[in-house]
């Protein structure tokens, strides 16, 4: 997927609330939106560099810039967290995600009751496939883990697509890793227990559970390999 915006090299200085970020432009600091609401407290470290999105001047907006990218350990993060559903738009639109070469796009944002799904897809017997697409940024030890930060939100998607199941459907979580050093992916146990103990049951009951990650550069985001899922639940416990 190409991106066509003009990126402007930018300094991390603080984070006052989850969407703005307050960031040193050639020596002048300036508030930037922040996409990503998750906590990334281990990518947004004083001191460093981010690629930012010059906004012109709207009157519905209080900021004149977006963080884009964060660079980290020699690599690029994406911190838009609405990035990987376009990305799977147009790779299920040009069939080159290997997992979901099988089915066809029928349409986005499909509603179910008070929820939206991300995408109703088809398989080739013309049955309907519900997809749900996560957006991934917190890797430690080459393990990438989500949520971040709590997510009722995820945890109802998670209910519903099981539901979807029990009435005959079929559907699927994607976990898109918005960098590419991670080699397997896991549930934040830790950070949220009802989230990730919802997505063992899902998988159990035939919800099709994928993570991939992404090359990012500036100009384009490229598929880069599906990762191993690990399910199991890890022992909490100090000492």
């Amino acid at each position: 997927m190409k991106l066509k915006d003009t990126l402007t090299s930018a300094i991390f200085v603080a984070r006052p609330n989850r969407f703005i970020t307050i960031i040193n432009v050639n020596g002048n600091e300036h508030k930037s939106h922040l996409p990503d609401p998750g906590r990334l407290k281990e990518l947004l470290v004083v001191g460093c560099k981010l690629w930012v999105r010059y906004v012109k001047n709207n009157s519905n907006r209080k900021t004149n810039y977006d963080t884009v990218f964060v660079e980290h350990k020699g690599q690029l993060i994406s911190l838009i967290s609405t990035l990987p559903n376009a990305f799977v738009k147009e790779s299920l639109m040009t069939n080159t995600l290997p997992m979901y070469r099988k089915y066809r796009l029928i349409k986005p944002e499909v509603a179910i009751q008070n929820h939206r799904i991300d995408f109703l897809l088809e398989n080739q017997n013309g049955d309907f496939f519900y997809l749900e697409v996560k957006s991934v940024t917190y890797v430690q030890n080459g393990v990438a883990k989500f949520p971040d930060a709590v997510t009722r939100r995820g945890f109802l998607h998670l209910k519903l697509l099981q539901k979807l199941i029990s009435q005959g459907y079929q559907a699927g979580v994607l976990f898109v890793c918005q960098r590419q050093d991670a080699s397997s992916f896991q549930p934040m146990w830790e950070r949220d227990p009802h989230f990730s103990s919802a997505l063992v049951e899902a998988y159990s009951k035939g919800v099709k559970i994928n993570c991939i990650t992404l090359n990012i550069s500036k100009s384009e985001i490229t598929f880069n390999t599906e990762i191993s899922l690990n399910l199991e639940k890890p022992n909490l416990k100090s000492g």
